[in-house]
């Protein structure tokens, strides 16, 4: 598992922080899904796109009700299996459906927050060192991944959602806003699928 100290900063923050970090993780992900969904018709990626809105939705509209345990259930349906795909487009698509799950069930047991968003931050780095280590041979693990641009810009991807987040001192529905909104506007993933 992919370390970094901006994980310890994390846990010091609020729940609606950590629920906003992570979905901002999750929106990142998202292209690398839908670029797995275009590559092969698996799974229709508006489905994905969904569930992740709902969770944005509860975060910035006070009355917004969302059936979690649903949510998940229609996730379950979108993650391919590894075996079934000879392409190396399906373990970022794994990886994000894992990520949206992985926050759906800290939504649902509050208790498991904390551990969640370091298993997501982790995730979101590994997905680009696993790309990395196909790409050179060469794997990336705590103790090199100083040396390797890509990881070390997710790292910083996450370090400016975390900054963003740290400032404000009560639940900012316009910082939230604006942190999809910035998402989405250009909605790159964290290795660089661009949609």
């Amino acid at each position: 598992m992919l370390k970094n100290p901006v994980q310890l900063r994390l846990e010091k923050l609020e729940p609606w922080q950590h629920l906003t970090f992570m979905v901002s993780l999750c929106e990142r992900m998202y292209p690398n899904y839908v670029l797995f969904c275009e590559e092969t018709e698996f799974a229709n990626a508006q489905t994905y796109r969904v569930i992740l809105d709902s969770i944005w939705e509860v975060l910035t509209v006070k009355t917004a009700k969302v059936n979690f345990e649903k949510q998940l259930e229609k996730l379950e349906e979108l993650v391919p299996s590894a075996e079934d795909f000879d392409l190396y487009a399906v373990n970022p698509a794994i990886d994000a459906c894992v990520a949206l799950a992985d926050l759906l069930h800290a939504m649902l047991d509050r208790d498991l927050m904390l551990e969640t968003i370091t298993k997501l931050s982790s995730l979101s780095a590994e997905t680009v060192a696993d790309l990395e280590t196909a790409r050179s041979g060469v794997e990336v693990n705590n103790d090199n991944q100083k040396e390797n641009e890509a990881v070390c810009e997710e790292w910083d991807v996450q370090w400016a959602i975390f900054r963003a987040l740290k400032e404000a001192e009560k639940r900012d529905i316009e910082l939230i806003r604006s942190l999809r909104d910035e998402l989405r506007s250009e909605p790159v993933s964290n290795i660089g699928i661009a949609l």
